[in-house]
């Protein structure tokens, strides 16, 4: 037999089972938000924005739809995307930007624009990384090899922000034919699973053969990996659960995981790696140097 709960348990639980299965609905609602640009919006504004001046400034919406721009933005608001705030002696009140919102402007240097978009289409892709708070990773490099690194983005900015290191993309033929590198970054055409080229480090998403990249020449190097280290334990409710989140998607999506750190480690050991130092300096995620 089934216990009876207290009512107000009851309830409690009852509003947390709704707040989970509808918590899709911040993601569709920050989706809206950023197809419709609202950020942008915002920001060219240069002020907090009254709900009929970003009706007004809305493509294709008329003012009869005003309510629903409302009532979307008051979730926005809610989950903090967006500040609701009195515009200076008025009664009027105006929406305002946040640090997350900020990030949804497309021409924002850390801008997770695409991100959001692609990902709730849904379509995967890597947010853009901030590399100056990680340079002491990078020091005493001379060489680099970004494995299956696309088109180059991430070594172009590495390329950038640390101009001694000469940087590789190692991809396949139809993605880095006519590429042009630079001074310090150059494309290669290949195949991960049959060679990488030797380097001081190596940026990959996956260990195979990197031990015996980084140890092929005089100079015993490292491998460098951004990725995330699931941490049930931290104290940080919302890094965990976004971490969990990323977790499931790799489950269901590409039949994949995100680790936790004794699973790292075991991935490295068996690999024949002798030592790893994990830093958790880039939000969810971490940089991860593993040694021969």
């Amino acid at each position: 037999m089934i216990k009876q709960e207290p009512s107000s348990e009851i309830l409690e639980a009852e509003a947390h089972i709704w707040n989970q299965v509808f918590n899709y609905v911040n993601s569709m609602s920050v989706k809206c938000v950023t197809e419709l640009s609202i950020p942008e919006i915002i920001h060219k504004h240069g002020r907090p924005m009254t709900l009929t001046e970003l009706v007004d400034a809305l493509p294709g919406v008329d003012r009869a739809k005003a309510d629903y721009v409302r009532r979307l933005m008051r979730t926005v608001v809610h989950s903090g995307f967006f500040v609701l705030e009195k515009i200076d002696s008025s009664d009027e009140q105006g929406y305002s930007l946040t640090p997350a919102s900020r990030l949804l402007i497309g021409d924002h240097p850390m801008s997770m624009k695409a991100f959001v978009l692609c990902e709730l289409d849904p379509i995967q892709t890597e947010p853009l990384r901030q590399l100056e708070i990680v340079g002491k990773c990078f020091e005493g490099l001379g060489s680099l090899v970004d494995v299956g690194g696309g088109t180059g983005t991430l070594a172009k900015a590495i390329a950038e922000a640390f101009p001694q290191i000469h940087c590789t993309v190692l991809d396949l033929a139809p993605v880095v034919a006519g590429l042009e590198g630079t001074r310090n970054l150059k494309y290669v055409e290949g195949d991960m699973f049959e060679y990488i080229p030797p380097s001081d480090a190596v940026l990959l998403k996956i260990l195979k053969r990197c031990k015996e990249a980084i140890t092929s020449n005089e100079r015993r190097g490292k491998v460098v990996i951004i990725e995330m280290v699931v941490d049930d334990q931290k104290a940080d409710h919302k890094s965990v659960e976004t971490q969990l989140f990323f977790d499931m998607l790799m489950m269901t999506l590409v039949d994949g995981r995100e680790r936790n750190q004794k699973e790292w480690a075991k991935l490295f050991f068996d690999a024949g790696f002798s030592s790893y130092k994990i830093s958790p300096l880039l939000g969810i995620r971490s940089i991860i140097e593993v040694y021969p």
